[in-house]
């Protein structure tokens, strides 16, 4: 069963689901349990925020949180599963900017927030010009991913 996230959203699922999304500047982390065959999949929109309000996916640190917390209720530990990471395009290349630019701030979010929970990092497939289309397989952990460079006028 295919499933498409739009920004903000996660899911948590077993081997019968195929996660798809498009990814610009935002960033979606997958976390996959090969022996269990269950996986999770983010798109979020920014970085972080501080903790305290309602857990928010558009947000990284809330997404992880909260896939984090799906997995746990299917039997799955964070320290058990396998990640990789995509997007975090430059959807903007001509713009100058004395901060770096979002895409580049939330793979980096991505990077720390699984290091802190120590959840390995099998590969990612971040930056780069234009937007992603990203399709994870649950049933294998395989997750292909296609990049659209986009030409500015």
């Amino acid at each position: 069963m295919d499933i498409f996230l739009q920004p903000g959203d996660f899911f948590v699922g077993d081997a019968e689901f195929r996660v798809r999304t498009l990814l610009g500047s935002c960033v979606s982390i997958t976390l996959w349990q090969p022996d269990a065959r269950i996986g999770a999949m983010s798109h979020f929109l920014l970085p972080g925020r501080s903790k305290g309000a309602q857990p928010d996916a558009r947000y990284g640190n809330d997404a992880l949180d909260l896939m984090l917390s799906g997995l746990r209720a299917q039997g799955v530990q964070a320290s058990d599963c396998q990640a990789k990471l995509f997007g975090g395009g430059n959807m903007f290349p001509s713009r100058r900017s004395e901060r770096p630019a979002i895409g580049m701030q939330n793979g980096a979010e991505a990077r720390a927030l699984l290091a802190a929970h120590a959840i390995p990092l099998l590969s990612a497939c971040l930056y780069g010009v234009g937007h992603r289309q990203i399709i994870f397989d649950i049933a294998s952990g395989d997750v292909w991913s296609r990049q659209f460079e986009k030409v500015e006028q």
